[in-house]
């Protein structure tokens, strides 16, 4: 069910394409509310809304807003032209998309001859704080870098602050949203088609997939959005990619569950990927890596991938430099050294690839 106040949006907080922040006026109190253009149209200091709290009173992690519903002060809308394609299909706030497949856009043609991905690289991720790091690290590749972004989370990319950050730095040209999610430079239907128009239409050398932000979980095997990793990892191969399967790991986190390699993780390399995927791992203090070696070995992993190592801790001052603050998880970089370390290893692991290096692999795939 949805919770939902009247409510008077009093003062703008900020403003950046596809969303904006406003202070809320209801019950006497004033609390930060989130509107979406494309879905309630534009919003005004002093109208009245209607607000969906259910995730406050919940004490979910929704960033701390409430999100607007709709208008009540509005007029009618008119429906602009362009796009047939409907996402979040059949709720009140359906909104259409001009998706890149469809014989009105201008690369129909191309997505009618797309059918590989060419080889290249395509980093496959389960928390959206695994993607600004991982453009950070490549910054200086000249390595051309698409973001495409799943329904798994979040659905408007707008919410991110991480990828307008990544754009205005110049280090993420263009991103594709998948499925219900919504707002990117190119919309697609799916996670196959969605792939393709970053090779085909926006010309990527290298393709980052990750849900946006927000991943759920329940605490149990296969209550998590991030078995996604594993059917996505799956779909690279069918293209002809390079699949490249970022591991979750921490030392911090006190969930003996997301401890070394986390569930997440074990779950999707046993049993969901069916593909030789590589998995990239950093070089950590020896009983670290002793732990992680035991869990690949105790899930039949070690033998089924290629493994392979690299040491990215020179890697770090990239991030420490960026000016953007480094959190995953609500930890910082200090706090979660091992997991920035993983990324590195993936982004080392790409360029290796694309530049036709020798990976460092162990095991027996």
């Amino acid at each position: 069910m949805i919770e939902f106040k009247r409510a008077i949006i009093k003062q703008e907080l900020f403003s950046r394409p596809g969303i904006k922040g406003f202070t809320a006026f209801f019950e006497g109190k004033e609390e930060p509310c989130i509107a979406y253009p494309e879905l309630v149209g534009e919003i005004e200091p002093g109208q009245e809304v209607l607000i969906n709290t259910t995730a406050q009173t919940l004490g979910l992690g929704t960033g701390g807003y409430h999100y607007v519903i709709a208008n009540l002060d509005a007029y009618n809308r008119e429906l602009q032209p362009g796009g047939h394609i409907m996402k979040l299909r059949y709720t009140p706030l359906q909104l259409k998309v001009l998706s890149v497949e469809e014989e009105d856009s201008p690369h129909h043609g191309e997505m009618v001859k797309a059918d590989s991905l060419e080889g290249i690289p395509v980093l496959v991720g389960t928390l959206h704080s695994m993607l600004a790091p991982l453009c950070i690290y490549l910054r200086d590749s000249g390595i051309k870098i698409v973001y495409v972004m799943t329904d798994g989370a979040a659905l408007p990319i707008s919410f991110s602050n991480n990828v307008e950050w990544l754009k205005q730095a110049g280090l993420l040209e263009t991103t594709v949203t998948t499925g219900h999610s919504f707002g990117g430079d190119l919309e697609a239907v799916n996670i196959y088609s969605g792939m393709l128009a970053a090779r085909k239409v926006a010309g990527a050398d290298l393709i980052i997939v990750a849900m946006g932000p927000g991943i759920v979980g329940t605490g149990t095997r296969w209550g998590f959005s991030g078995v996604e990793q594993g059917e996505i990892l799956n779909a690279v191969d069918t293209l002809g990619g390079k699949a490249i399967a970022i591991p979750r790991i921490s030392f911090a986190d006190s969930r003996v569950r997301h401890r070394g390699i986390s569930h997440h993780t074990l779950t999707v390399l046993s049993r969901i990927c069916r593909v030789n995927a590589i998995v990239p791992l950093p070089q950590l203090e020896r009983d670290k890596m002793d732990l992680i070696m035991e869990q690949l070995f105790r899930e039949k992993i070690i033998d089924r991938y290629r493994i392979c190592l690299e040491d990215g801790t020179a890697d770090l001052r990239l991030l420490e430099e960026s000016g953007l603050k480094m959190t995953t998880m609500g930890r910082g970089l200090e706090a979660e050294k091992e997991f920035f370390l993983t990324l590195a290893a993936c982004a080392r692991t790409a360029r290796r690839l694309i530049n036709g290096e020798e990976l460092q692999t162990i095991g027996l795939a």
